[in-house]
């Protein structure tokens, strides 16, 4: 969130290896059972559907500017592209023409800054262009803010984000209003007085607190919040400020209110709290389905960030599956940073060589992609954006972000050290394909393989789920480092994935960042050299990425059966060249055949590289409805090509 610290409105920001190399013994969060989740909002599939998630956070006014009309619009004095504190310009219309870079980069799940009507300027130079500063009103009115768009274009975005089978996820707040929101004066009893020392009672950085221990008006924020739900389809809902507020408030009013009116949303609370892991289970256990880990955030933060040990990072993990168990640890999101912490390549310091800082915040992405729990990215972590304390971490996304040519081109501001923002925004596309295309990684089991244990920064973990099995292996030091890790020995492996993975088993890396290419089980461990600052993601039995056991190109036809109008046909699209990138006018045209009437099969084949791993899917153009085009509903669909040969993927019905 935003805050401001004085009425005069000054900013301020919102803020082992053994030496008998032997890897340590296996502790209690590790093992792979798993208990049930109590207290939480979602239920059945739909845990697995955000487990598998890959969330993007999108700040509105600071992404892409589509209706240059709007500027104008609403607060007074508001709009200047010039002040880091005031409306740039970006809107949703201008989010709903950038979707497709998003789902190029693989990102499932949009997650906003809030849309809400925000006060005017505050201070003489501070406008709530973040969203955080809501101008309330009795009775409530769900006012979004001109400068943002309209609630017609909210709901083009919902649908346009439903219909290329991605989530949304609204930020809500209820811990309090703007400066001088409307409510303030038609409701002066509904707020805390001023004072200093309870996070609960006294108000944040002097923002009107509400008092939601009095009953009408917890009703008013909940009958608040049913109304954003009610009135548009969202998916998820990410609460600022949670600790801020009754817990018994969430749990008595807010979260059944909410679930009553749009049943299996997805509850997200910030707990901005990086210490103990205990402060995170009461909002768990009052319905949260999840809380942001910023114990986690803060450990990756030392270890790699900073150039710390890796052993903080290992007892964080451990700590969390402990404290949480595994499946809720699954359903936590994990992020490098956000909104209100500096950028993630801003915090080794201008004295660390961008080589160096390039080579530390991949190793992060890689451990933020492959660690239990919902990755999450903000807006310009896939370029390197550089940026320090709020307002600095909020500059806009450059007009040259969407296109490849654009990226490819090393440019101020953005990590470079023998790179470009295309080298980021490919690395990070191909570990979002990695994490998509193994359960393992989205909903496996954890143990703990290897941590430095004082000595050299070396840290392994286990990931399994059925017979998708995954070994992460990061070496951070700045030397090459050789262990041993014991697989038949390891009391966090099962039973079966012991048997599975005997003498013999090879590992393929999955990533190809340099890393070793394979290792092969020999007298139950796994052994490997790895490189300094080495990242390498093992899955077994895999073929090796772009080139199976050669580098022949592989055919794969694929099919769908569905009805269309006529004139209307079938195409495949998905996150590949091969396959158009995402973009609809670079679609795969198919062709029909075994019509029965309007149904048909229609089909493409199309030359992958062996063993690829793609994301894709069948959309109709023109579309249904006078719609431009129209994307089949529900995840992506997956395919791993086959590392040689022909193969077929049988897409049954359009979604």
């Amino acid at each position: 969130m935003q805050r401001v610290v004085s009425s005069a409105g000054l900013l301020s920001a919102a803020l082992l290896l053994f030496s008998c190399a032997q890897p340590p013994p296996a502790q209690s969060g590790s093992v792979s059972g798993r208990a049930a989740v109590d207290s939480q909002a979602l239920a059945g599939a739909d845990i697995d559907t955000w487990r598998r998630q890959v969330i993007y956070l999108v700040m509105p006014d600071r992404f892409s500017n589509g209706n240059t009309a709007n500027d104008n619009l609403g607060a007074a004095n508001c709009f200047d592209p010039a002040s880091p504190t005031k409306f740039h310009g970006g809107d949703l219309q201008g989010l709903r023409g950038k979707l497709g870079y998003i789902r190029d980069l693989g990102a499932t799940a949009l997650w906003t800054t809030p849309v809400y009507q925000q006060v005017g300027i505050v201070g003489g130079s501070q406008c709530g262009y973040h969203g955080y500063w809501p101008d309330y009103s009795a009775p409530n009115d769900t006012a979004i803010d001109p400068k943002f768009g309209s609630g017609a274009d909210l709901s083009g975005l919902i649908n346009d984000l439903h219909a290329g089978g991605q989530k949304y996820i609204m930020d809500m707040v209820v811990n309090h209003a703007g400066y001088g929101a409307r409510i303030t004066s038609q409701q002066p009893g509904w707020f805390h007085g001023n004072c200093t020392g309870d996070e609960v009672v006294c108000p944040l950085a002097g923002l009107p607190d509400f008092r939601q221990e009095d009953g009408t008006v917890a009703n008013y924020l909940t009958d608040l919040s049913q109304s954003w739900v009610g009135r548009y389809a969202i998916d998820g809902i990410r609460m600022d400020t949670v600790k801020h507020v009754p817990t018994n408030y969430w749990q008595n009013s807010w979260i059944p209110g909410v679930l009553a009116t749009r049943p299996g949303t997805f509850l997200l609370g910030e707990v901005f709290d990086s210490g103990n892991l205990n402060k995170l289970k009461p909002y768990l256990d009052a319905g949260f389905d999840s809380t942001f880990n910023f114990p986690v955030r803060q450990a990756m933060l030392d270890a790699v960030g900073k150039g710390g040990s890796l052993d903080g990072l290992a007892a964080r993990v451990q700590d969390t599956l402990g404290t949480l168990g595994l499946e809720r640890t699954l359903l936590q999101v994990n992020l490098l940073d956000n909104h209100d912490v500096p950028r993630f390549v801003n915090e080794p310091g201008s004295g660390v060589p961008e080589a160096e800082i390039r080579a530390r915040y991949q190793n992060a992405l890689g451990l933020l992609m492959t660690l239990p729990g919902i990755p999450q990215l903000y807006s310009g972590d896939e370029l390197g954006m550089y940026g320090g304390a709020d307002p600095d971490n909020r500059r806009d996304m450059p007009e040259w972000a969407w296109t490849d040519a654009g990226r490819s081109t090393v440019r101020a501001n953005f990590v470079a050290g023998g790179g470009t923002p295309k080298t980021t925004f490919d690395f990070t596309k191909k570990l979002i394909g990695i994490r998509q295309a193994n359960a393992a990684l989205w909903k496996g089991n954890y143990a703990e393989l290897w941590r430095p244990n004082g000595a050299q920064n070396v840290y392994a973990f286990y990931r399994g789920s059925g017979a998708n099995r995954v070994v992460v292996v990061v070496n951070t030091s700045s030397s090459s480092a050789s262990l041993n890790l014991d697989i038949q020995g390891n009391l966090g492996l099962s039973a079966d994935d012991k048997a599975a993975l005997g003498n013999g088993t090879l590992f393929t890396d999955l990533l190809a960042g340099g890393a070793p290419a394979s290792a092969q089980i020999a007298g139950g461990k796994l052994p490997l050299t790895l490189g300094a600052g080495q990242l390498g993601i093992y899955r077994a039995g895999a073929a090796a990425p772009g080139g199976g056991t050669g580098n022949t190109p592989v055919n794969v036809t694929f099919q769908v059966k569905t009805s269309t109008f006529f004139g209307q046909n079938m195409y495949l699209v998905g996150d590949r060249s091969e396959l158009g990138s995402w973009n609809p006018a670079s679609a795969l045209p198919m062709t029909p055949g075994d019509c029965a009437g309007s149904i048909c099969i229609w089909k493409t084949t199309v030359t992958l590289p062996p063993s690829a791993a793609t994301q894709f899917k069948f959309i109709k153009k023109p579309g249904d409805g006078g719609a431009g085009v129209t994307w089949e509903s529900g995840a992506n669909r997956l395919l791993t090509a086959p590392a040689s040969g022909n193969a077929s993927y049988d897409g049954g019905y359009w979604r």
